[in-house]
């Protein structure tokens, strides 16, 4: 289980890093072109991508269980520490309140992007080994 938890902070670290710099491209030079949930639309494959691979090296590396509960502890454990990352950089970097960050997820595009993130903590569960 410890391996799971070490995997999950991990796999958060790498794909929060690439998501980020991917979503500046997005907000700045996408959604302005085409719209905000259009251009959620073409981050998602991309980011799911990046998150199946990372995932596929992490759990070789690490040796993650392919038990169900060391998986989905590895992939919970990265959706709770995205949470609270996205939800802190809103309101502590962005200015945004909580009000505001949560109305966010009555968009289509927040809930597209709600949804890609639960992908992002499922993919533990159903990846193999790289």
């Amino acid at each position: 289980m410890r391996k799971a938890v070490v995997a999950g902070i991990l796999y958060f670290a790498v794909v929060f890093a690439f998501a980020f710099a991917i979503g500046t491209v997005r907000v700045l030079l996408v959604a302005p072109r085409l719209g905000e949930t259009l251009a959620v639309l073409l981050e998602l494959p991309v980011v799911l991508g990046a998150s199946w691979a990372c995932c596929g090296a992490l759990v070789t590396r690490l040796t993650v269980s392919p038990r169900p509960g060391d998986r989905m502890m590895m992939g919970g454990v990265a959706f709770v520490v995205l949470q609270a990352a996205e939800a802190l950089l809103a309101i502590f970097v962005f200015g945004r309140s909580p009000t505001v960050y949560l109305a966010a997820f009555t968009t289509l595009a927040g809930q597209l992007g709600l949804a890609g993130q639960i992908g992002f903590a499922l993919i533990p569960l159903v990846r193999r080994r790289g």
